[in-house]
């Protein structure tokens, strides 16, 4: 086995087609770790115009109480 191996890059998920909306709870939850805080790109693989996007939209979630600030 190879002592370094390449893991290949994680395609944003909102290039690919799929829109992320406040309202869709269960897609918004693939973004936020277990206490609440909003995942950075290296770990979500999103591009930066569609991390701040997903920021955006998850602080809009936080605001009406679908998704906690904290948990």
């Amino acid at each position: 086995m190879p002592e370094f191996q390449r893991k290949r890059k994680k395609v944003c998920l909102m290039c690919t087609g799929r829109d992320v909306n406040y309202k869709d709870v269960e897609t918004l939850k693939k973004f936020i770790n277990e206490k609440g805080k909003i995942l950075p790109r290296r770990v979500t693989g999103t591009c930066a115009l569609h991390q701040r996007h997903i920021a955006n939209e998850v602080k809009r979630a936080r605001a009406i109480a679908l998704v906690p600030y904290t948990k």
